[in-house]
């Protein structure tokens, strides 16, 4: 399955609003070029989706991706206003951003993701189109300064197979040096 049966507009009839340099993003269908582990993530994701519908978090099992727990983060989703408190955030992120931020709202702890489109429609997108997105480039949070790039996978989940509730997503921090940080 690829995740153009998973949109929000395959599910519901409707297209995506715009969300700035989201509004047409499209996983592409060669991945080669992906960190492994955030190709792992992503494949999986797809892998557990119910026919035409998303996954939830209900089909999540901790189990089947132990190598990438370190990595993986998750935040509910919460509507009127729309906003995101991380569930859990693997322990090589809690060490990149050097605090736990489990419980806690993602604007109360990174409060320039309210101010910078590109986090701020990111998350508005994944949420509201329920469609998957991928970036490998320089932080956008503050973390680590030794921790200047990253690849991650963004992807919604909905209890329901259609209304996002959980958004999750992988991460791979890399130095300068373009050395992936453990």
């Amino acid at each position: 399955m690829d995740y153009e049966t998973l949109t929000t507009e395959a599910l519901t009839g409707r297209s995506a609003e715009p969300f700035g340099v989201w509004t047409d993003h499209c996983i592409p269908e060669d991945r080669s070029g992906w960190h492994p582990l955030v190709r792992r993530f992503y494949e999986h994701w797809l892998s557990i989706a119910p026919p035409g519908q998303l996954p939830g978090r209900q089909h999540i099992k901790p189990e089947h991706m132990v190598p990438l727990l370190s990595r993986l983060w998750m935040m509910d989703v919460r509507r009127d206003p729309l906003r995101f408190r991380y569930r859990l955030c693997g322990t090589t992120l809690v060490r990149s951003l050097n605090r736990e931020v489990t419980g806690q709202w993602l604007d109360e702890v990174q409060p320039e993701t309210v101010y910078n489109p590109i986090v701020r429609d990111r998350y508005r997108f994944v949420a509201e189109a329920g469609r998957p997105t991928w970036r490998r480039g320089p932080s956008f949070w503050d973390r680590d300064p030794l921790h200047l790039t990253i690849e991650n996978c963004v992807a919604p989940l909905a209890a329901d197979g259609k209304t996002v509730d959980v958004i999750i997503g992988l991460a791979v921090l890399f130095d300068a040096a373009g050395r992936e940080i453990n």
